[in-house]
This record gives C-alpha cells, structure tokens and sequence, in this order.
C-alpha cells in the first residue's frame, strides 16, 4: 500500500464514484464561470452534493482558482492530531488525483501546532468533497490538505498567522484559503434560517473572534467553526476588507423535508 495516497472515503455517497458522472454533476452544479474572480478565501459546505452541491457550486463558479490552494476541513472523526497536515502525495478521486502541495506543507509543519498527521484524514468527508470543484475550476490544482480539531480562538490565531507568513512572498490571487463548514445541523427550517444569521454576521463583518466566540456562547451546531475562524484571520492578514454571502440554502430545499434540516453557506473573502 502507498500511504502517501489518500483513497477517496465518501464516493459514491456524497457525490458520484465514476469518474464521468462526477465530472458531469460538478459541470452542472458549477454552471456559468464567466464572472469568476479571485478572492482570498472562500467558506463552501460539505454536505452530500445533492444537499449542498449547488451553493458550493455558485461559490467555485464565482472563484477563479488558482494552482495553490489551502484546503481547511473540521475534524469530524475525532482521530488524529488536533492541526493535521497530510504531508506529502497525493488525494485520490474517481478517476483522478490531486497532487499536495508538498514545499507549502513543509513550511507548515512544525508552526503553530501543525503536525505531519494522517489518522485525522483518513475517513474525513469534510476536506475531500471540496476537492472535485477545485478540480474543476483548475486541473493543475496543488493542495495543502488540513484537519483542525478543537482549537481555542489564539489557536486558531496563531495557525492563520504560519500560513500568512509561509505564504507572504505568495502574490494575493495566488493562493486562494478554503474553509469547509457546514452550519446548524438538525433544526426545523425556520430555526435553522434563524440561527444561521447569527453565524454569519460575524462572518460577512469578518470578525473572527466574534465568530468563534458567538458559535461557542451560544451553542451552534456549525462544525466547521474552526476552520472558518483561522480562514477569516488569515484573510484579514492578508489584507481583506470585505465578505459576500453568494448563496445560501438548507437541506430542506432539496426534497422540501423541512423538519429536520442542515443550513449551508457560500462566502468569498477579499
């Protein structure tokens, strides 16, 4: 076995196994490109792309993606390191890999925490369903793959600064920062809708402590709350001055089950 492969862990359950299907649902979901721009970062969801596909759809078809880009994905599996770097190789899709960015993920290990770690990524779906827009968008795509645990908000702090500085000799539109989260998850719609307001104020203020602290304070269910406060401190490290909210949408949209829903937001950061 090559443990620097990564196989896929949710194909053929959040987005299709053969490789001409899931080429042919990520053409559709992504649409009309022609407006597309660079940004600094980008919040997408995760969810299966029967659920969540189209908002991140308009998110990618509104980013011109560049060859480096910073993947950041929530821990949901609780195995492995708390900031784990997937080193070195590759990431395995239907039909396809993407390469990782090896030079950037050896400037990351050994900063703010960062280990070299592949228990966090083995059967983590949150990292990996972004990867066949970016794909898409740019086929010679290098990845820095990154699992974030539970990390205080200095923490999250002090990971945003390692990337900014790996990166400050990197012009702006050459790398592109992605954070992976869904947001509450299993509310009725109108709560759901209700809450994830909340979340996002701070988000589209580019507040990431007020972030951090609100998802904490006020128990919201936003998994990847973490890699969302390191994309926003990185952003504004980078200089960044504004959000946009590009879509937004619950589960409950898809098959109009409006009980019990997840709540799913696309944001570019400048």
């Amino acid at each position: 076995m090559d443990h620097d492969r990564r196989p896929p862990a949710v194909a053929g359950t959040f987005y299709p196994a053969e490789p001409a299907s899931l080429a042919a649902e990520v053409a559709g979901l992504l649409g009309d490109t022609s407006g597309a721009r660079p940004h600094l970062g980008l919040l997408v969801p995760h969810a299966g792309y029967v659920y969540s596909g189209r908002v991140a759809g308009q998110v990618f078809a509104a980013t011109v993606v560049p060859r480096r880009v910073i993947v950041l994905a929530p821990n949901h599996t609780g195995r492995g390191a708390r900031a784990a770097v997937w080193g070195r190789g590759r990431f395995l899709l239907p039909g396809e890999a993407l390469p990782v960015d090896e030079e950037l993920c050896a400037a990351l290990i050994g900063r703010a925490g960062m280990v070299d770690d592949r228990e966090a990524h083995l059967r983590e779906h949150a990292l990996e369903v972004v990867l066949p827009f970016l794909r898409a968008r740019e086929p010679g795509v290098r990845i820095t793959p990154i699992v974030l645990g539970p990390l205080d908000h200095a923490a999250c702090a002090e990971v945003a600064r390692a990337i900014a500085a790996a990166t400050a000799d990197l012009p702006r539109e050459e790398l592109l920062v992605v954070a992976s989260s869904d947001l509450n998850h299993y509310l009725d719609d109108d709560s759901a809708r209700r809450l994830d307001r909340r979340v996002l104020e701070p988000v589209l203020g580019l507040d990431a402590r007020g972030l951090h602290e609100r998802v904490l304070a006020e128990d919201h269910s936003m998994c990847g709350v973490i890699p969302a406060t390191v994309m926003l401190e990185y952003a504004r490290a980078r200089g960044a001055t504004r959000a946009d909210l590009i879509a937004y949408a619950t589960s409950g949209d898809a098959f109009g089950e409006r009980d019990r829903v997840v709540g799913y937001a696309g944001v570019t950061v400048d």
